[in-house]
């Protein structure tokens, strides 16, 4: 039996961010269950970091998920879950938003959350969302690295600066969890984990993680 198969796409250009997604996802790839496959949206921007990125990549998305006839799930990793909704318009396979599944997961294991942003612009966009989910009083805080996505997916320094706006949200904010606000940031989860003392999620796994589950049990 062919094995179901999740599609999870990169909607920048940048190869990092995407196998920093291959490695963070992992843990989810087992033996006997839907094979995991990522893939970089090639005419995206190199990082989503404004509102004009976020459109420019929707309709790319959708033809890329209308054309492809094999995948059971798709998800689309970037924390603005571009074309979202558009994406679920043109097929009938479920479709995922880091951001929506990063955040009700986060809402799964604490009464409040924090936000990691990129960038202090990147968080109006965040916050709008937040309120047409109808969450922004679970919402603690959201907080800037101020770095670039590129950044955040290899940079050196990155790790460190994460603890410090992690702790920021966490003590002066009273965050009792921590949602990264970027798919770059997947290899840098644990660590901050570690560091922080409090669940930290990674809105990509957060999303695969709910593509497995229905997958699964739509093979039941």
């Amino acid at each position: 039996m062919t094995r179901p198969r999740i599609l999870v796409v990169n909607p920048n250009s940048n190869v990092a961010v995407t196998k920093g997604l291959e490695e963070a996802l992992k843990p989810l790839n087992f033996a006997d269950g839907p094979e995991i496959v990522c893939s970089t949206l090639a005419e995206g921007p190199f990082g989503i970091e404004s509102q004009a990125d976020v459109e420019s990549v929707a309709m790319p998305l959708r033809r890329m998920i209308e054309s492809d006839n094999s995948a059971s799930a798709f998800v689309i990793a970037c924390y603005s879950d571009p074309g979202l909704h558009v994406c679920r318009e043109g097929t009938d396979r479920p479709v995922f938003g880091i951001a929506e599944c990063g955040v009700l997961t986060a809402m799964t294991r604490a009464e409040t959350f924090g936000v990691i942003a990129i960038a202090q612009r990147s968080i109006r966009r965040h916050i709008r969302y937040l309120r047409q989910m109808g969450l922004m009083d679970r919402l603690a805080g959201e907080r800037p690295l101020n770095m670039s996505v590129a950044e955040t997916a290899s940079g050196e320094g990155t790790l460190a600066r994460m603890i410090e706006v992690g702790r920021a949200l966490k003590e002066d904010d009273g965050a009792g969890a921590i949602v990264m606000g970027c798919a770059g940031m997947a290899r840098l989860r644990r660590g901050l984990e570690d560091a922080l003392g409090i669940p930290v999620i990674d809105p990509t796994q957060a999303a695969t993680a709910m593509a497995l589950g229905a997958v699964q049990l739509s093979r039941s």
